[in-house]
Formats: structure tokens, sequence, C-alpha cells
């Protein structure tokens, strides 16, 4: 007997829209494209494959590992599917607009991946804003609040910013001296914040007294925003590097705080999140009940110097599908319940039909055979000749 089921069944973590859930898609899709307009960025639609050299750029190896490849057959060279936007806009900013003027760019669109993430998709919906050529906090800022709008517009409540800045441990680590091999190391205890693994190791080292105790205390400082009080003191004798980046952090959230007070805020100084191509701050956005973030972002400086250009840059992204599943159940469909039309050839119903459609109504023409009333069909209404007059009643 033939297995039909291996002509249906997706393949692990890849996912398709129904039509009920496809409008809302596109409609939530719709509303944050306006919603980024009226900030200033601009959708870019960046292509679905490029050249590996390309997709990788700024991001370390980590992308690599997650992008699907393939061999151009026109050059022979590595093509991939993208599986982060990310690369794609620094490389249209740096390579195809290349304004000496802050550029703020947007994107809506699907990425692969080869592993899945926490909700188990390879394949999301990718929304994201990026904000090139300015480096300063108001950027930063910029960015962080137009997240906040978006995650507010989508209804998504009880948010928790997450922030920390890779900066610190970076400037901890080279004041150490630690090699690549031990850098690595201890960013994988730090961000598995194993502090037994952190003290017993670092009682193995000749670091000096002082460094040593401030990596020890680094993945300790964790909580509301007064730890970073509790930081300052730590590191008042730290190199100026760590106390230009608590600085930073107080000016930011502080900021935050009072254009957002309904957002609760998290410091974290050793969120190292995307560490190999972040060069500050860093940030995740979470919902109560939910056990991952709903967004990341944070600022990646230099990512358009392989394409010719370094420019300071600072974006986040999210998937439209997590925020839709807050978003849509509070969404109103647009327009007007469907109306069912009769298969009758007749002028004036015809000019009554293309008005309604003209008016974004939707429209159901019946077929000739067709034995389903319209109400079978989901309609509320249907045209019907009353008096030599077509009319819209109720069904």
């Amino acid at each position: 007997m033939l297995n039909t089921h291996q002509y249906w069944a997706l393949p692990d973590g890849i996912s398709e829209a129904l039509p009920d859930e496809a409008e809302a898609l596109e409609q939530l899709r719709r509303r944050l494209l306006d919603l980024y307009a009226t900030w200033g960025y601009r959708l870019v639609m960046p292509p679905l494959v490029e050249f590996m050299e390309s997709l990788r750029t700024g991001h370390g190896t980590h992308l690599d590992v997650q992008t699907f490849k393939l061999t151009d057959q026109l050059t022979g060279r590595m093509m991939g599917v993208r599986a982060d936007m990310t690369p794609q806009i620094a490389r249209i900013d740096a390579h195809k607009l290349q304004t000496e003027q802050p550029n703020r760019l947007c994107y809506i669109g699907s990425v692969l991946r080869t592993r899945s993430f926490h909700d188990g998709s390879r394949s999301p919906l990718q929304v994201g804003a990026e904000l090139f050529g300015h480096a300063g906090l108001d950027s930063d800022f910029e960015v962080i609040s137009l997240l906040l709008e978006t995650l507010t517009h989508c209804q998504i409540p009880d948010l928790l910013l997450d922030i920390g800045h890779v900066g610190i441990f970076r400037s901890l680590a080279r004041a150490a001296g630690l090699d690549a091999a031990q850098e690595s190391h201890f960013y994988d205890m730090l961000v598995r914040k194993s502090l037994p693994e952190i003290d017993a190791w670092l009682a193995t080292t000749n670091l000096p007294a002082d460094i040593s105790t401030y990596l020890q205390q680094l993945p300790r400082l964790n909580g509301a925003v007064d730890v970073l009080d509790q930081a300052a003191a730590l590191f008042a004798n730290a190199p100026s590097d760590v106390q230009d980046a608590l600085t930073y952090l107080r000016t930011l959230t502080t900021r935050v705080a009072a254009h957002f007070p309904a957002c609760k805020i998290h410091v974290d100084l050793a969120e190292l999140s995307g560490y190999d191509y972040h060069t500050g701050i860093v940030y995740g956005v979470y919902t109560s009940g939910m056990g991952r973030e709903v967004a990341r972002g944070g600022r990646y400086d230099g990512i358009g110097e392989a394409f010719g250009r370094t420019r300071p840059a600072t974006g986040f992204s999210t998937d439209l599908r997590t925020l839709a599943t807050f978003a849509l159940p509070q969404q109103q469909r647009t327009g007007n319940a469907s109306i069912f039309a009769p298969a009758v050839q007749n002028a004036a119903l015809e000019q009554l039909i293309r008005t309604l459609r003209s008016q974004q109504q939707r429209v159901i023409r019946a077929l000739d055979g067709q034995t389903h009333d319209a109400a079978a069909l989901g309609c509320s209404q249907q045209i019907l000749q009353q008096d030599g007059h077509w009319n819209v009643v109720a069904v």
C-alpha cells in the first residue's frame, strides 16, 4: 500500500500558514511596517540566498552552522539560505546605500535554520529594525524604544528588559591577559552561570587578586537596576572601559525607565548573547509565561567592514509568529464579513460586486452548479434581487 505520508508531511521545525492564520499574519506585518515607517525606518527586501562570504560576515561561526548551504550552478561558489537577515541589512547599508547620514532600515521575511531555537521552529518570520551610522546612546535608546513600542503594539504584557554590556567582560579579559582559549572557556562558564566552576578555575590561576575578584563577581552582578551601584563600587579601580560601560548602562536604563515605566528592567553583567559579534549593549525582552525571549537586540559596530565601510550599528529582531500569538487573539479582521453573490450574469449585479470589492468588502461568487449556500461558505450576508434591485441582506 502506498504510504502517502511521505508526500504531505513537512520537515521538523518547518511550518506553513493556512488562510486564517496567513491573513492575520499579513495584517500584523502591514501594521508593523506602518509603525516603523512613522519612525523613519524604510523597508528593504534582501534575497533569500546569498554567497556564504556575505551571510557569515561579522557574525562569527554561529551563523555558519545554522545556514543551509548549496552550490551555485552558475559560478560553482557556495551559497547559503539566510539564517539571519542582519548581515544582509548591513551589506545593503554599507555597499548599496552608502549614505554618510544615520540610516534606518527595517525588514520582515522568512529565514531558515539548520537547528531549531527554543520554540522548535527552523523557519521563523524574522522582524527587525537596524540603525546604522550612529555610535551614541541616542541610537541605542531609539532602537530599544521602537522594540518596546512593537511589543506594546502587539499587546504583549508584563515586559521585562534584560540588559547587559559585552564590553565589561571584554575589558576584564584583556586586563587578566586571557588568551583566546581561556577567554572562550571562561565565557562558557559565564553564560551557564556555573559559579562553582568559575571559583574553582580562578583558584588555579595566578591572576592579580583584584582581577580575580572582578571575574568572580561578574556572574553574581544581576538584578534590578540598583545592581549597577554595587557594580560601580566593586569596579571602582577597574579599567576605565569597565566604568564607561557601567555609566552607559546607568544612563540608558534610566532613560528607558522614564519613558516606559511599565517595563521592568533587569541588569545582568554576564549577559553575553552574541558575544562574538556584539560590541556594546546586548539585551532580550521577556514576558511572563514564556521561558524564552520574545525579542533580542544589541550593538554590533563595525559589521560593514567586510563590505568596505565600517559603520556603527544597533538593532533588534523578533519573530512575527511569536508576536502573533499575543496580537492575533485581540486583532480584529479588517473589512466586513463575507458576502455571497449568486452565479447570475447581470450588468447591475456585476457593478454592485465591483463596487463592494473596491470598498475592500469580501465577495464570494457562486459557481455554476455549486450546491453550497452562503452560510456553508462562511458568509453572513448575501446579494439578492428584490423588486428589481440587487441588495446586500443578512443571511
